[in-house]
């Protein structure tokens, strides 16, 4: 609680707090939501949880965002009736669907503000421009390569092609996202304020359904019977749709965790909203196409993302700010600690279970193959096994070890860091593990290959891939739910800590080298070429680009957080450069002559970097703790 500047009047008891304006200290704080240089609300008009803007008419600026917002979505809506390509069609009738989709969110985000609710209107528009960056590179995939598309409400060819040329409906596309993001920075600039948000409800939730959603939408849209579309995951296509699918999913979360930080309630309700409308506007379509056409087929990643934004358009039509009536005193002992074991519950079970998830994905076949010999009638199945499965199940008891720790009260704060840390170690292996899979599936039928005689072999995707999938997707989880607890672990602290530099050097020099590792291959075998970070890109590279990150990003959250917390996320990245340089033994030695490459010493100089910076934090908090019983005997 603030301090109450001298001779400034007091504030209404609803209010909670009282608040300053950054620049004038004297000057009592604007409550969410409340239009600069505006009267100041009535009392009677501030303790009303559902109040909008003091101002009921929507600004100028918000007005030319609300124009920019409608002229999109009229464009978007054009595009289901203009070709966006003169060689294919919509493959059903698409527009009504389309226009729908498109027209609803911006006429009710009009109609919004027209009727005195300016905060709603502008942030369906903010939701709606969250998604529009990502929605633009996935349709920029007509202009290089449309036969390669997975849009059968757009495109759908009845031959084969090898390119076509761009219509009118695919620069329909591009000016409604352009027109859509734009509307999005206009309503940004003129709903934004600085006053300070209040706490949020579903504001662990929130997100957590924002990352499913993302993870639905990564997977193939549709199942395709038509020889004429090869459906496929988004890891599978071409860049441009692969780019748009992967911002499109890291903007979900970030956009639900803006949103619930708005200051105003009716902002952080319209921009969920609008969220949830433009996740619509992605995941519908492929549905309606398996409901449409007999030769294709639902899906359930696009079928997910649906479930998980109806929940949150759900969410967002209720109220979003806690109450404040019970005291600190009863929010401690009621509603901490329950939270933070429910918490704790939710992190370790999704661990366990993505450690389940990648040992069957360890031991399954990857490939399954069948062979039709000429004359036969029965075809012969095989299945193939990938180099890397070993490396998978090690990750997977690396990431059973911290999530069991979690469920355990007296090492939960330990082990929950590490985790929060591991995770990305079932990403690193999961896709090296599914490179075998998705490289065996590309390579199609090999119908007469070798002559008539030859026999006819199809390669499909086994269990071991469907259940490597699945690990992934429940690492995410598991990674989203960690942050989570970490948050509630840390407003049950509630001590600031300042940063101990003292180990800064060993951090910076493990995260440094922590990079040069994941960038270099581990080792070297005679006529193999490992997936890279600079060059040889490949579906491991997704993996080595992730564990790189997350060991930047947990050396760079050390540095700022209590010295226990601070080893274990040390920790956690050790093991993650241990585990590359585990590739040495687990996937080479599968392969036959493999000898150590630069980045296995890298790895391993990485790795005891960073176990030196863990042991100066934990012996700077042995310290500490002496201190402090020295100074509570102290007279």
């Amino acid at each position: 609680m603030q301090a109450k500047a001298a001779g400034s009047s007091p504030q209404p008891a609803s209010t909670g707090r009282a608040a300053r304006t950054p620049g004038n200290p004297s000057q009592p704080k604007s409550t969410a939501g409340r239009t600069p240089g505006k009267p100041k609300p009535s009392a009677a008009n501030e303790s009303e949880p559902w109040a909008d803007d003091t101002e009921t008419r929507p600004s100028r600026a918000l007005k030319t965002a609300l124009v920019l917002a409608a002229l999109g979505a009229v464009a978007l809506a054009a595009a289901g009736f203009v070709p966006v390509s003169p060689a294919a069609g919509p493959g059903f009738t698409s527009w009504p669907w389309l226009a729908l989709l498109a027209l609803a969110p911006a006429v009710a985000a009009i109609r919004f503000a027209a009727a005195g609710k300016p905060g709603l209107g502008g942030g369906l528009v903010l939701g709606l421009a969250a998604l529009a960056p990502g929605r633009l590179v996935l349709d920029l995939q007509f202009a290089v390569n449309g036969p390669l598309t997975i849009r059968p409400e757009l495109y759908l060819p009845d031959r084969f092609l090898d390119s076509s040329a761009v219509g009118g409906g695919f620069w329909l596309l591009v000016a409604g996202h352009v027109l859509t993001a734009a509307a999005g920075v206009v309503a940004w600039r003129a709903l934004r304020n600085h006053d300070e948000p209040e706490r949020r409800r579903w504001r662990l939730l929130v997100p957590l359904l924002a990352v499913v959603a993302g993870a639905g939408l990564l997977t193939a849209p549709v199942h395709s019977d038509n020889g004429f579309l090869l459906a496929r995951a988004a890891f599978e296509g071409p860049w441009p749709a692969l780019g748009g699918y992967l911002l499109i999913a890291a903007a979900l979360p970030l956009a639900a965790a803006l949103a619930l930080a708005a200051p105003a309630e009716h902002v952080a309700r319209g921009a969920l909203a609008g969220l949830a409308a433009a996740a619509f506007g992605v995941a519908a379509p492929p549905v309606l196409a398996g409901l449409f056409r007999d030769d294709l087929h639902v899906t359930w990643g696009p079928a997910l993302a649906l479930v998980a934004t109806a929940i949150v358009a759900g969410l967002a039509g209720t109220r979003l700010t806690e109450r404040t009536g019970k005291t600190e005193t009863d929010l401690a002992g009621s509603a901490k600690l329950p939270g933070l074991f429910w918490w704790r519950l939710t992190t370790g079970l999704l661990g366990l279970a993505t450690a389940i998830a990648a040992l069957i994905g360890a031991f399954a076949p990857q490939v399954a193959v069948t062979a039709l010999n000429p004359g036969a009638t029965t075809p012969v199945s095989a299945a193939a096994d990938s180099p890397a499965r070993w490396f998978l199940l090690v990750a997977a008891l690396v990431l059973a070890v911290p999530a069991a720790g979690v469920l355990v009260p007296k090492t939960a704060a330990v082990a929950r860091p590490v985790l929060g840390v591991a995770w990305a170690g079932i990403v690193l292996a999961g896709t090296a593990v599914l490179n075998t899979a998705l490289t065996a599936t590309q390579a199609g039928n090999l119908a007469g290959f070798g002559g008539a005689a030859a026999p006819v072999f199809s390669y499909d995707l086994g269990a071991g891939a469907a259940w490597t999938f699945a690990a992934l997707v429940l690492a995410a989880l598991a990674a989203l739910a960690a942050a989570g607890t970490g948050v509630v672990e840390r407003e049950d602290a509630g001590d600031a800590t300042e940063p101990d530099h003292k180990n800064l050097a060993p951090v910076a020099a493990g995260a440094v080298l922590a990079v040069a590792a994941f960038g270099l291959p581990v080792f070297a075998v005679p006529g193999y070429v490992a997936a890279g970070l600079w060059s040889h890109l490949d579906t491991p590279s997704w993996g080595l680009l992730t564990a790189a990150a997350v060991v930047v990003g947990a050396t760079a959250l050390a540095t700022r957080s209590r010295p226990k917390p601070a080893a274990a996320l040390l920790v956690g990245a050790a093991l993650l450069t241990a585990l590359h340089a585990a590739e040495l033994p687990l996937v080479g030695g599968t392969l036959g002559g493999a000898s150590p490459a630069a980045g296995f010493w890298v790895a391993l100089a990485a790795t005891a970097a960073l176990l030196a910076a863990a042991g100066m934090s934990a012996a700077g908090k042995s310290a500490g703790d002496r201190s402090a019983a020295g100074e509570r005997r102290a007279p």
